[in-house]
Order: structure tokens, then C-alpha cells, then sequence
């Protein structure tokens, strides 16, 4: 679920202040877009949308939510945005989420 490896690299590579700086935007700005996605989906913004949440998760090592974007961005540019299922997605982000703020208590994550 998390690509606990991304995460070191990532705070390896800004420290660990702004690590957590960049924690609370990631965090922030898809929480905000899953939101949105939850109340009120544009069908026609579905692929930006999962394209955008993708590059983000990828960032932060968040593997399955990543790969779940992918898949419904593939749809929306194949012309097949109606059939994304939204539900699943914005659920691994929920379970993604708490996963890796639970895997940010162990050490040996980061």
C-alpha cells in the first residue's frame, strides 16, 4: 500500500522539517480533491482529476492509490470516464492515509 522506500528517499532528500511541510500539503490538497470527487464528480474532469491525484500519491509512496488513479485515468482517455469507479478509489486514499501515518510511528519506515 505504501512504498516505504519513496518515503525515506523523499525525507532523505529534503529533511525532515520539510518533510513534514510537504506531508501536510500532499495531505491537504488530496484530501480536498477526494473530497470533491466524493460530493460532487465532473465526469468530464475525471481523468485531470485521477491524473493529478496519481503524481501526487506517487510522490509520497502511496503505491495502490497511484495505481487505482491510473486505472481510471486509462478509462477517461479512452473515452470510458463512466465507467470509473469511484467509490474503491477514494477509499484506498482513506485506507492509504491511515496506513501511512500509522507507518510513520515505526523507525524503521523512515
Amino acid at each position: 500500500m505504501i512504498n516505504w522506500t519513496r518515503v525515506k528517499t523523499l525525507r532523505d532528500e529534503v529533511g525532515a522539517e520539510d518533510f513534514d511541510d510537504i506531508v501536510d500539503i500532499f495531505i491537504d490538497e488530496v484530501s480536498e480533491m477526494v473530497d470533491r470527487l466524493r460530493k460532487a464528480p465532473k465526469i468530464q474532469n475525471l481523468g485531470e482529476d485521477l491524473h493529478a491525484l496519481k503524481g501526487s500519491a506517487l510522490n509520497l509512496g502511496f503505491t495502490e492509490f497511484s495505481a487505482l488513479c491510473q486505472t481510471g485515468e486509462t478509462l477517461a482517455a479512452e473515452g470510458k470516464a463512466n465507467e470509473i469507479d469511484l467509490p474503491p478509489i477514494l477509499s484506498c486514499f482513506d485506507n492509504s492515509k491511515d496506513a501511512f501515518f500509522e507507518g510513520l510511528k515505526n523507525p524503521a519506515h523512515i
